[in-house]
């Protein structure tokens, strides 16, 4: 059924973005041409330990990365082309995160390096994106119920590193909240109407379900260490225990509400023997960043 069928159309949803505020401004990436950090200080606060910092923007940049290349290999391969533009445009927004992620932590991490060196210069032991984000596409129930998942977790993070006391994080988590909501609305929206809808689609929005369930652990468990940048220590590990709890309550009781919606629920499997965070991956990143790194490591100084 087209979204716009009916003006009283149930997205019982929706309440989801209430609390992130207006749905309307879904297309984030590219509408603004203003810098998003314009006039933010990057000097390190005092009291943030530039390793931890380093760490959380470089995780949280190749988890973006990795998920927008996935969401490309949708071009023309889309059910229907109003999803093509929706998942590639979700996908450069995700693109948008890594490249300001990245480039904060060459900033801090004393090493000075463009996006392009963490995107395309690094070998996948150097990745530390969490497992979930680089399994292959699947069918279109299953890219919904991924980007249900990633979105939720990471809508909830990136909201609190909003609040966090590195300005230029903060300003970067701010910028995404927007982008993550309408991420996530997608997502649900997809994730209720198959579930909800025919025999068969309900089947492969099950089966999907099934697929990406012994991944969800990592992604709850995938906040870091001093996410907030707080100094490394106790204190550190104190923050981080302060954020993952709300972040894991939060995304699990989204994904329930969604599910529940959708006639389904999240089934309970083993956690996946991989550990994304310590640059332990499946054999499916490896392909995935060939494709991706290829052009520029065979033209390393080109410019264009």
């Amino acid at each position: 059924m087209d979204r716009t069928e009916t003006a009283d159309d149930d997205h019982v949803y929706l309440s989801l973005t209430e609390e992130h505020g207006d749905t309307d401004t879904r297309w984030a990436f590219g509408t603004g041409f203003a810098d998003p950090l314009h006039g933010v200080d990057t000097t390190l606060p005092d009291g943030v330990d530039a390793a931890e910092l380093a760490a959380v923007c470089l995780a949280l940049g190749d988890d973006a990365l990795v998920a927008a290349q996935r969401l490309a290999e949708w071009c023309t391969r889309a059910p229907e082309l109003e999803e093509e533009v929706a998942l590639a445009n979700i996908g450069l927004d995700l693109l948008g995160q890594a490249r300001m992620l990245y480039a904060r932590c060459g900033q801090v991490d004393g090493t000075d390096r463009g996006e392009d060196a963490y995107a395309y210069f690094r070998d996948p032991g150097d990745f530390r994106n969490v497992a979930l984000a680089e399994l292959p596409n699947g069918d279109f129930a299953f890219t919904v119920a991924r980007l249900l998942v990633l979105a939720t977790w990471r809508l909830a993070l990136l909201g609190r590193l909003a609040a966090g006391p590195d300005p230029v994080l903060a300003a970067i988590a701010a910028k995404a909240v927007p982008e993550l909501t309408y991420h996530r609305q997608y997502a649900a929206d997809w994730v209720v109407r198959l579930g909800d809808g025919t025999e068969e689609s309900h089947r492969r929005m099950r089966a999907a379900l099934e697929g990406l369930a012994p991944y969800v652990e990592e992604v709850l468990t995938a906040t870091g260490t001093a996410v907030r940048g707080a100094p490394a220590g106790p204190a550190a590990d104190a923050d981080a225990v302060q954020i993952s709890g709300p972040v894991r309550e939060e995304t699990l009781g989204v994904l329930r509400q969604v599910l529940v919606a959708a006639g389904l629920d999240l089934p309970e499997r083993p956690a996946a023997p991989y550990r994304g965070r310590h640059g332990e991956h499946t054999e499916h990143l490896a392909p995935l960043l060939e494709e991706l790194q290829s052009v520029a490591r065979a033209h390393p100084e080109a410019t264009w």
